[in-house]
């Protein structure tokens, strides 16, 4: 039976793979395991009778149901559930520290179209779950095991009222420096950050313009948001802004554009932070954290900044399990996923659009001035389908490598890398010149595909 859970949760269409029947065994399986099986009389002795878990969700038509299921399977299984309503993922983790909830439970499917949907898990303290503790929860669904309490016994379903508002004062909280004077286009993806993002920032003294911030529970990341950046590109320069700030449906990245239309990808924005840190004495040992997909300029960067860069496995919670074993600042993805240790537990794309227009603020720079720390290498990025994910060993593919890496010497790089669920390779290379990048990629992707063609296994 293939693996429930993929990298961010489970995820599929709603009401196809993803059923109300799904989501209420999930929220059953979650309580059986999250709550490490102490219910009623455990909580009754400690002063609090039952566990309680933060229900959120974006705005799709489709969480509706999908939370009224999981909240209907969380209380039959003795868990109290206050529900935030449509909130950012950010600020479902942040709640579930804040109150000092058992666990917390995410409706979304991110930067996906608005037919697919997702539920995903935060345990206590808001972090997401590891591999072992997803599978658990797998097996208790398959099994059946999860507590069927009666009476006084079984969980209510109350209304978070104020969970918005403690959100909203978290990030002003962390602000470095107002915003005041500076003119930004928020993109929030018809999306969580609607209701959050342009408070925050007006809040914080920005001018604000909105797009992308009237979601009517079918059009979250439909022409706009983090995935369609030159939207945002096209309103900063129509207006006359001095930056663009783009989330994703549930507001966990952030993407930027410039004054003059530039888009400014993960890597330049964790640079420009980075150095920020660094200058103000608060990047831990001087290392940052990003992943194998990061940019060879962003190495370069930081190398020439005297700061160290740890590399983790694509996702943001593997790059918060790096950040944590050395208790380190930042780190995040190309994607826009950025985590600030000292502020969040997952990536926050309102508190990373807050802090790099603060930089903007702090410094006097505009943000194509302070991009300018890193020199972007082309990188192209080529999936190879129908392949055998688990034959990169294969001598021919590894000649095929060698022969690249030798090619572009200190210039560039190769990574082939499996899907974690698809008969797919992903070949990416950087080169000194989008056309190298382009024909060195191609013919890796030919190599790949000729040696690990699942119809020639």
């Amino acid at each position: 039976m293939p693996r429930l859970f993929g990298t961010d949760g489970v995820r599929g269409l709603a009401n196809g793979e993803l059923t109300a029947a799904l989501a209420l065994g999930l929220a059953q399986a979650s309580a059986a395991v999250l709550t490490h099986g102490h219910h009623a009389d455990a909580r009754r002795a400690s002063g609090r009778p039952r566990p309680r878990a933060v229900l959120a969700r974006d705005p799709r038509v489709s969480g509706e149901f999908l939370g009224a299921a999981v909240a209907a399977g969380l209380a039959s299984a003795g868990v109290d559930v206050l529900d935030a309503g449509v909130i950012p993922t950010p600020a479902a983790a942040f709640l579930v520290a804040d109150i000092d909830a058992d666990f917390g439970v995410m409706i979304s499917a991110s930067h996906n179209p608005a037919p697919d949907n997702g539920i995903k898990f935060f345990a206590t303290g808001g972090r997401k779950l590891p591999d072992e503790v997803e599978d658990r929860i797998e097996a208790a669904m398959h099994d059946h095991s999860a507590p069927t309490p009666t009476g006084i016994d079984v969980g209510r379903i109350s209304r978070f009222a104020d969970a918005e508002d403690r959100y909203v004062v978290h990030l002003l909280g962390t602000l470095p420096h107002r915003l005041d004077g500076i003119h930004v286009v928020l993109d929030c993806a018809n999306g969580a950050a609607a209701g959050v993002s342009p408070e925050v920032f007006v809040n914080a003294g920005a001018r604000v313009t909105l797009i992308g911030a009237d979601p009517d529970g079918w059009n979250i990341n439909d022409g706009v948001g983090s995935t369609h950046i030159d939207n945002l590109a096209r309103a900063v320069l129509e207006h006359g802004a001095d930056v663009g700030i783009a989330h994703d449906g549930d507001a966990d990245r952030c993407l930027a554009v410039d004054a003059a239309g530039n888009a400014i990808d993960g890597d330049q924005i964790m640079a420009i932070l980075a150095l920020s840190l660094q200058e103000r004495g608060r990047l831990q040992d001087d290392t940052l954290v990003a992943t194998v997909m990061s940019n060879l300029g962003l190495k370069r960067a930081m190398a020439d900044a005297g700061i160290t860069v740890i590399e983790a496995g694509v996702g943001d919670r593997y790059v918060l399990e790096k950040m944590t074993e050395g208790d380190y600042s930042i780190g995040g993805e190309q994607s826009g996923h950025i985590i600030f240790n000292e502020f969040a537990t997952t990536g926050d794309g309102i508190l990373t659009g807050l802090h790099l227009v603060a930089e903007m603020a702090r410094t006097g720079k505009s943000l194509q001035e302070l991009a300018s720390c890193m020199t972007v290498f082309p990188q192209v990025l080529l999936n190879v389908r129908g392949v055998d994910r688990h034959g990169l060993a294969d001598q021919g593919v590894q000649d095929a490598i060698a022969a690249a890496t030798e090619a572009l010497g200190d210039s560039g790089r190769v990574l082939l890398r499996p899907s974690g669920t698809e008969p797919v390779v992903r070949v990416m290379v950087e080169a000194a010149s989008q056309d190298d990048a382009q024909r060195i990629a191609e013919e890796l992707a030919a190599v790949v595909s000729e040696r690990l063609a699942l119809d020639a296994a």
